[in-house]
């Protein structure tokens, strides 16, 4: 795990920033849907197109086949779609990841603004909620205890060592958080390269969210990125309704027009994803404490590309 000896503690403060928790997000969101639009447990085993419609047949574990005039795969990291489309797979940082919530029963005075502290080898970062409940995470060197690290209080445990050294509220912060909250993961990411190259658009397939561009923790921003991604999408479909005719275009017409707004989303995407990913996968770098040429080398691409690094968080992808 990771100690703070050889190097100094160093406090970035990211400037305001919303939190939700996940959970809150995806019920307001669902209570928005007319009702039985979301149907759950229809896990997918696999896609194929239709060679006449040009149209998805998705192969769900149930037994049930759907028809799909679109297919979008929002389904995380281990993404079903993600691999019908043919994108590379996931590469492994060296890193860690602890999550959880932390209450202050009689409120806290951090502001509504992403903090991070990082020191050698690990990185914590916090972000309020609201005036009682904090979001945090630790960023650690991926080490074997992590494989055993499943028992809520070891985790903690394991957590509050890595973090030995830092300020003090956030240690307390770590010891009194709710250990139900507490997961770990190892971090994966898309490659900014990766990013620049995939296609993410095959017939009338495409995928969003992590499926298409999961990252690591650094910016908080990979929940917004999402949503960003479905406003985008909604919109560049939107526009390409207008030109189909569902009763009098065929399936290849509607199917060909569906792809021109799916080619239209990613065009739009493109490049806010490769410059979110490249800022994460600096900073991941910097984390692991590299070698004193790389650490170099990452720092001036950071001060050339990034010379506000809050930048990311005034991103303005328009209305619906």
């Amino acid at each position: 795990m990771g100690s703070n000896k050889k190097y100094p503690l160093n406090v970035y403060r990211m400037g305001e920033i919303r939190c939700l928790r996940r959970s809150e997000l995806i019920t307001s969101l669902a209570e928005s849907l007319p009702p039985g639009t979301i149907h759950l447990g229809c896990q997918v085993l696999s896609i194929t197109l239709d060679p006449l419609s040009s149209y998805s047949i998705i192969q769900l574990q149930n037994g049930r086949t759907i028809k799909a005039k679109v297919l979008i795969g929002c389904d995380g990291a281990n993404s079903v779609v993600a691999d019908f489309l043919g994108l590379k797979p996931l590469k492994f940082f060296s890193l860690s990841e602890v999550r959880g919530y932390t209450e202050y029963p009689s409120g806290h005075d951090f502001k509504n603004e992403y903090t991070q502290v990082r020191g050698d080898y690990s990185m914590i970062g916090r972000i309020p909620i609201d005036n009682k409940l904090v979001y945090w995470f630790v960023t650690h060197k991926a080490n074997p205890k992590d494989v055993v690290a499943k028992d809520p209080e070891l985790l903690q445990q394991l957590t509050l060592e890595t973090i030995k050294g830092f300020p003090t509220e956030m240690l307390d912060m770590v010891k009194h958080s709710d250990r139900d909250s507490l997961s770990l993961a190892r971090l994966r990411y898309h490659a900014p390269w990766d990013i620049l190259q995939e296609s993410f658009r095959k017939g009338t397939v495409t995928v969003a969210g992590d499926a298409m561009h999961v990252m690591g923790p650094f910016l908080a921003q990979g929940g917004s990125a999402a949503l960003e991604d479905a406003i985008i999408l909604a919109r560049c479909l939107a526009r390409k309704r207008h030109d189909i005719d569902i009763k009098t275009n065929g399936s290849q017409v509607i199917a060909h027009k569906i792809g021109e707004a799916l080619d239209q989303y990613v065009k739009e995407r493109r490049m806010r994803l490769v410059r979110l990913s490249t800022q994460t996968y600096l900073t991941g770098l910097l984390i692991k404490n590299p070698p004193l040429l790389v650490r170099f080398v990452c720092n001036i691409l950071m001060k050339v590309l990034f010379s506000d690094p809050t930048a990311h968080s005034h991103y303005d992808c328009g209305r619906l």
